[in-house]
């Protein structure tokens, strides 16, 4: 892995190969270059690269010498480098090391990742092994400092507490290029003082202010958050949002991950609409393995958007020089110009986005689908052993007790899951009681849904009902449930619902799906309860068996994993379940299970 250098310390270098007097260290020859500064393609185009950055673009003939590498790109398109402007590298529940050996062979160069995943399970400790990690990949690796650890406090209870003073020293670091997604949103709007001493703070430092706006308010409540600085956000999931928060000003991160498909509404802002895409952005925000192997990583981004009818040439804008000006950072990345860092895809078809070449620092870094570099294993036995449940759990503390005696039915508050999107409706519905007990109702699609508090042995549990998993029997569990990541559990009876929470206690955390006793399939994530130290291909082979298994108990839903996660999310709409009790996310204030 080559060093990084910095502008002001190869001025002379680019200089002298552009003007011949010294040859490149690499000449990439005869392309078709996707000019995102014009939106352009530039037939038999040369790029001439030297100690990892852009020399000359144009004719380079003149910067090759006898120990000048060359590659010949006749028919190919050189376009810059992908970049991922929003990710959490815990959603794909694997190490950075090894999510950047995925990721780099279709065309990924950059990612900004946000570890507030880790954060709420490990705080500064689980940052600094992400950051470190990023140190020995050839993929460059930004990060942001969490910023709202715990999500909602007072909500739930996490594992870690970053607040203001953690957020002001972490903006002193350079390994710091931002500030994770204020997902607080409330707490900005509506002044917050320790709020405003994190974005202050970042500000402060000049870098950037990542959002996390999921309201559908587009008046005052909007632009109260982007004037205290947040400067972009992929909670955006209709058009019309898209389109307001673009003329305010704010990049808008249009997310399609494994779970989220949102860019084919947000996407219209561009399409349909016709508004200069300069604002506008292409991230994943949380991407599986397995769609990872299958679909790919930002070129299966750019290539959705290319087929929803935008212009592929714009699409690339979208992952290169809109996400460079992002983050300030259009001086070293984004397009293939002189100066810039040598970050470059080759391209056998631009409609299709086939990468066939990736270079990272003016090297050649993926080939024809497989990374090209080796990438050092790490140790992880320092953040394992994460799952503290106070007592061996037993069907009884999964019973939901009614207020009211004597009764056959009452009505409830139930969270309706959204298939494929992050939100959730908040319903009132008439159950079945019997023996003073709320009972499941296969019929209408209602089953139990319980949080339970792993972090700090507190016993806390949260209990409810939730519609629309088309779960018909057994149970599934979790440790990946949002923010907080606490153990949560989905299930048609008791008996399975506990069996399920302690065997994932005893591997040290995962996913987990189980029928009358026995274990369907399992997927261990030993590290904090998040991601395996595991290979992606072994990753990605038990996910298919976790996803055979909610096939198995009736669920067909697009990632119903993922889509469970967010059940515990205490930050977007309408309704969800935390460790402390049911949450209404629109009046932000705890509810009663039972009206």
């Amino acid at each position: 892995m080559k060093k990084t250098f910095k502008l002001w310390e190869v001025t002379e270098d680019l200089c002298d190969v552009a003007m011949g007097r010294k040859p490149a260290d690499l000449v990439i020859k005869n392309g078709k270059l996707v000019n995102v500064n014009t939106k352009e393609i530039l037939p038999n185009t040369d790029v001439a690269i030297v100690k990892g950055r852009i020399a000359l673009v144009g004719d380079a003939s003149h910067c090759i010498g006898d120990n000048t590498e060359v590659i010949d790109a006749t028919d190919l398109y050189i376009s810059p480098g992908f970049m991922d402007g929003h990710i959490h590298v815990e959603s794909s529940m694997m190490s950075v090391r090894e999510y950047a050996k995925t990721v780099m062979p279709h065309g990924t160069t950059s990612i900004y990742m946000d570890p507030h995943e880790i954060a709420n399970v490990l705080g500064m400790k689980g940052v600094d092994l992400m950051i470190e990690d990023g140190k020995v990949v050839p993929l460059r690796v930004f990060t942001t400092m969490p910023s709202c650890v715990p999500a909602t406090p007072f909500f739930e209870d996490n594992g870690a507490f970053l607040g203001p003073q953690e957020v002001d020293v972490a903006m002193s670091l350079k390994k710091i290029v931002g500030l994770g997604e204020m997902m607080n949103f409330p707490g900005v709007i509506n002044s917050d003082p320790d709020v405003h001493k994190i974005l202050k703070s970042t500000l402060k430092a000049n870098k950037t202010i990542t959002g996390h706006y999921s309201m559908p308010e587009t008046g005052k409540g909007l632009n109260a958050y982007i004037a205290s600085g947040a400067r972009c956000c992929h909670e955006t999931v209709r058009c019309e949002d898209a389109l307001a928060k673009a003329r305010l000003g704010m990049y808008v991160q249009v997310r399609e991950g494994s779970a989220w498909h949102d860019l084919k509404e947000t996407i219209k802002a561009v399409t349909e609409h016709n508004i200069d895409p300069r604002f506008i952005t292409l991230v994943s925000d949380d991407t599986h393995p397995d769609t990872l192997i299958e679909d790919g990583h930002m070129d299966h981004i750019v290539r959705r958007a290319i087929e929803e009818g935008v212009n592929p040439i714009t699409a690339i804008q979208m992952v290169t020089l809109n996400v460079a000006e992002c983050f300030n950072m259009s001086r070293d990345l984004g397009t293939v110009s002189p100066g810039k860092c040598a970050d470059i895809v080759l391209l056998s078809d631009l409609t299709k986005v086939s990468v066939e070449e990736v270079l990272i620092n003016g090297e050649v870094v993926a080939k024809n689908g497989e990374t090209t570099l080796s990438i050092p294993e790490g140790s992880y036995d320092d953040v394992k052993n994460t799952m503290h449940i106070k007592a061996n759990l037993k069907a009884e503390d999964f019973e939901i007790q009614c207020p009211v005696k004597n009764i056959n039915k009452a009505k409830l508050r139930v969270m309706e899951i959204i298939e494929a999107k992050v939100g959730t409706y908040h319903r009132e519905i008439e159950l079945p009681i019997k023996d003073d007990l709320a009972q499941i109702d296969l019929e209408n699609d209602v089953i139990k849904v319980a949080v339970i508090e792993r972090h700090k042995k507190t016993g806390t549990m949260g209990k409810g009902f939730v519609k629309g998993l088309r779960v018909k029997e057994g149970a599934i569990a979790s440790t990946v449930a949002h923010d907080a990541h606490n153990l949560l559990v989905v299930g048609t009876n008791d008996e399975d619902m506990a069996f399920a929470a302690n065997k994932l206690a005893e591997v040290g955390g995962g996913m987990i799906a189980v029928r009358n006793g026995e274990v369907l399939a399992m997927l261990p994530l030993p590290i904090a309860g998040l991601m395996s130290d595991e290979p992606v291909e072994e990753i990605a082979k038990k996910l298919k068996g976790i996803e055979k298994a909610w096939e198995t108990l009736g669920c067909d839903l697009i990632s119903p994993f993922m889509t469970t996660a967010l059940i515990s999310l205490a930050v977007i709409p309408e309704l969800r379940l935390t460790n402390r009790g049911l949450v209404d996310t629109v009046k932000f204030e705890f509810v009663d299970l039972f009206i």
